[in-house]
Formats: C-alpha cells, structure tokens, sequence
C-alpha cells in the first residue's frame, strides 16, 4: 500500500476526484493549505496599498491505494491537475505500513 500526496490548485480538486474515482480509487482526505515553490507567492492591490502574498492557497489531497493501483493513481491525478502553468503542484509517495478500519478491525487493504 502507498499514500499518494498531491498538492493541487483548489480549482482542479473536483477533476482530480472524479479521475481519481475512475481508476478505482474509493476514498480520500483534502485538506485547505497554504504554500509557496517556484511561485514566490506575489503582489496584491487592497485599498491602493500594494502587499506580498507569500502564502498561496492549495489543496492537499490524500489516498492510500493497493500497490497496483499506484501508477495509474498518480497517472489520474496527474492528467486532471494539469494547467500547463507554474504551481500545478507536486505528488509525494509514501509506503504505508499498515492500515486499519476502526469499526470493524479490518487490516491493510481490506481496511481501505
């Protein structure tokens, strides 16, 4: 099992879910947060001052997933979180050790 994260623009949350879904991914966590890499955040106008925004908005996005279903997870997300522009983001894969559902003690993959 492999933890897919994906760091995203917030516009492109509902194509990567539904890409997700299509490849047989059956849950995910998204989180709101803040960040910046190549983009150095910019500048912004409000009430004729001019300020730095250091911190853009993202999207974390989340899924464990079976091994076989790692490369065409990140194939998905991938392809639906694509502009072409600087801050479509990154993809992180971590092993997961182990898993289990609570309420009914499932382990590993059946726990997914």
């Amino acid at each position: 099992m492999k933890l897919i994260t994906s760091i995203i623009k917030p516009f492109k949350l509902d194509e990567v879910r539904e890409a997700l879904a299509a490849v047989g991914v059956t849950g995910l966590t998204v989180t709101e947060v803040k960040g910046f890499g190549r983009q150095k955040g910019h500048t912004e106008l409000y009430r004729g001052a001019e300020y730095v925004v250091d911190f853009l908005p993202k999207v974390k996005v989340e899924v464990v997933v079976p091994s076989n279903l790692v490369e065409p997870a990140i194939e998905a997300i991938t392809k639906a979180a694509h502009t072409g522009k600087i801050g479509d983001g990154k993809i992180f894969v971590s092993p997961i050790e182990q898993a289990i559902r609570i309420r009914t003690g499932e382990t590993n993959e059946s726990a997914v």
